[in-house]
């Protein structure tokens, strides 16, 4: 019998107080805005194991289509910890990390939008220029910058 084979990563789950202003943050990035709606109801419950639920969702996709983020903002059974402020060392997901053509003008734009730098931009060898943010409602965001001299 052959082995299982994984044939793609679908999206990356944020759960967020406010999907307008995570959508408008993520759109600043880049990603595009696909469609929201509704969740609910039983089977959806059984899937989270929260019971019967409504969460209201919105779908970004970065610009090669290849990745996604979900964005979901419970309706029912409200939200019960906030990861939101754990140190970048932290145990579980941490950040999501995109790269971007200029790191400079990009985090200058999210700065203009709420976001704080967390360190600073460093560079990482001849290979990436890199830093962390806190982005729309205080999501940990890696931003890179690939260099031409590779």
């Amino acid at each position: 019998m052959e082995k299982n084979k994984l044939l793609r990563m679908d999206n990356v789950g944020i759960v967020v107080d406010s999907l307008d202003d995570a959508i408008a943050f993520f759109e600043e990035i880049g990603l595009n805005f696909e469609g929201r709606s509704i969740i609910e109801g039983e089977w959806a419950g059984r899937v989270t194991g929260l019971g019967s639920q409504r969460v209201e969702i919105a779908m970004m996709a970065t610009p090669d289509g290849h990745s996604r983020l979900e964005l979901s903002r419970f309706l029912t059974h409200p939200t019960i910890s906030d990861h939101r402020t754990a140190p970048v060392n932290a145990l579980g997901y941490l950040r999501v990390m995109f790269t971007v053509e200029d790191i400079d003008e990009m985090v200058s734009r999210l700065i203009k939008h709420g976001a704080q730098l967390v360190g600073e931009i460093v560079q990482y060898e001849d290979s990436y220029r890199l830093c962390y943010i806190r982005g729309a409602e205080g999501l940990l965001i890696g931003l890179a910058e690939q260099l031409d001299n590779q």
